[in-house]
This record gives C-alpha cells, sequence and structure tokens, in this order.
C-alpha cells in the first residue's frame, strides 16, 4: 500500500480525486489532505507521504512553491491541474508526471500505476525530473532549458540548444546533436512536436522536426530541403514549405 496525501486548494477537488483513488487505485491510502502549501509542509513532515497528487494554482501560491520549500524530496509526485501551456510544457520536458481536470481514469490510472510499479522495485523518486522542472520554470531563456529523455537505461537530461533534429522511426524517435550522437527515444515525434513547437523548432516534414536555431541553409525547391549545422540536408515537405517560410521569416 502507497501512502498519499492530496494538496489542493478546493476541498470539491481534494474529496473528489479521494473518491477515485479509493474506487479506482485500491493500492494507493490517503493519509492527509491540504489546503495550501504551508498545510502541505507540515503534512508531508508529519505523514512522510510516498507520493503527493499536487494542484499547481493555488490561490496567490502554486505547487512548484511547495517544491521549492522543502529540502529534500524523497517522494513521487503526480501534478492534477487545470493548468496550462508554459507550466504544463515544463512538466512535459521534465518527464513528470501528471494529469489534467477533469481527471479521465484511464490516464489517472496510468499514472499512478507507474509509481506503483517505480516503487515495487524498490526504486526512489527521481529527483532529478523536479530539478530540470524547477530550473526550467526559473529560467527566461528557452536556450537553457532541459528535457528529460527517458531510454532503456532511464533518463537523459538535455539542453534544448543541443538539439539538431528529431527523426521519426516508427514509433521511436532518434535525437541528433550537435557533437554528434544520437538517442533513440521510445515516444513519437508526433509527441515531441506537440511539446517543442513553441520552443523553437518546428516540424518540416513527417520524418523531421528541426531545431530552428541550428539551420545553416535553406534551398529552395517544390519543397525545398534545408541544410543543417552539422552538415545533414533534410527534406521540407510541399506542405509544410509555406508556413515554414513563415515561421523562419518571425524568428528571432
Amino acid at each position: 500500500m502507497i501512502r498519499a496525501i492530496l494538496v489542493d486548494d478546493e476541498y470539491k477537488s481534494r474529496e473528489n480525486l479521494k473518491m477515485i483513488l479509493e474506487e479506482y487505485c485500491p493500492d494507493v491510502q490517503v493519509t492527509g489532505q491540504a489546503g495550501s502549501v504551508t498545510e502541505a509542509i507540515e503534512l508531508i513532515s508529519s505523514e512522510k507521504p510516498e507520493l503527493v497528487f499536487l494542484d499547481i494554482q493555488m490561490k496567490m501560491e502554486t505547487g512548484f512553491d511547495l517544491l521549492e520549500s522543502i529540502d529534500s524530496i524523497n517522494f513521487d509526485i503526480i501534478f492534477v491541474t487545470a493548468y496550462a501551456e508554459f507550466a504544463l510544457r515544463a512538466i512535459k520536458f521534465s518527464a513528470v508526471d501528471y494529469v489534467l481536470k477533469p481527471v479521465d481514469i484511464a490516464e489517472f490510472q496510468v499514472a499512478v500505476n507507474k509509481v506503483i510499479k517505480r516503487r515495487s522495485k524498490d526504486q526512489k523518486s527521481d529527483s532529478g525530473k523536479l530539478e530540470i522542472l524547477l530550473n526550467n520554470l526559473k529560467s527566461d531563456v528557452s536556450d537553457n532549458y532541459k528535457i528529460a529523455l527517458p531510454t532503456a537505461n532511464g533518463l537523459v537530461f538535455v539542453k534544448l540548444k543541443n538539439i539538431i533534429y528529431l527523426e521519426a522511426e516508427s514509433n521511436y524517435t532518434n535525437f541528433h546533436f550537435s557533437d554528434g550522437t544520437k538517442i533513440m527515444v521510445s515516444r513519437t515525434l508526433k509527441e515531441y512536436d506537440e511539446m517543442l513547437s513553441n520552443s523553437g523548432f518546428f516540424r518540416i516534414h513527417k520524418s523531421y522536426l528541426i531545431n530552428i536555431n541550428e539551420i545553416r541553409e535553406y534551398v529552395r525547391g517544390e519543397g525545398g530541403y534545408v541544410i543543417m549545422n552539422n552538415n545533414v540536408a533534410l527534406d521540407v515537405s510541399k506542405r509544410k514549405k509555406e508556413p515554414f517560410l513563415d515561421r523562419i521569416s518571425k524568428f528571432r
């Protein structure tokens, strides 16, 4: 049984989450609830939970304030939030688990089961993911952002600015880096397109998502092609040509 606490400033949201856990996640026991960062800090100290379900926006506070107020994070976190845009993108970059309100039961169970599986193998929570999350949130420059890439051996943290392009390979994605190395990740290019499109990346083709900062040259043609800073030439699809040229004309 995993001990968990719920942190959300809305009582109804906490009670709804508790009912979902009782019905669909019998291996999780809710040992306490908190409606503010201060209450959560005290509760974590007294209950020593293994899992914290954390809302992001709580009146004048955020869930990130809680994480920054704790010296040692030795529990897993699942964000349960209606918050979107920048903060959600940062969460995705760090590979921290999250579910959106209103809660989808199937997605919620997947997130919880990942924690249960990790705990059953006596694996500790990955504080590195939270460190990346907080660093990305504090950074005003996207060049300093890092992203967590899940590999067969664990997570690899890389800076966005070191990625030249991403290449689809069936349901996998190959990341190509400025130092000539490559990492294969078991996620689709579509997922990374959605994650990185507002961070200086553009999908020029069904097979390629490129770092606009790493384009050395664009050669015109029916769709044309780009030459990246590692001397690799990548086709621009005819359908993507116009939006691509519009994007790079506005890119700073």
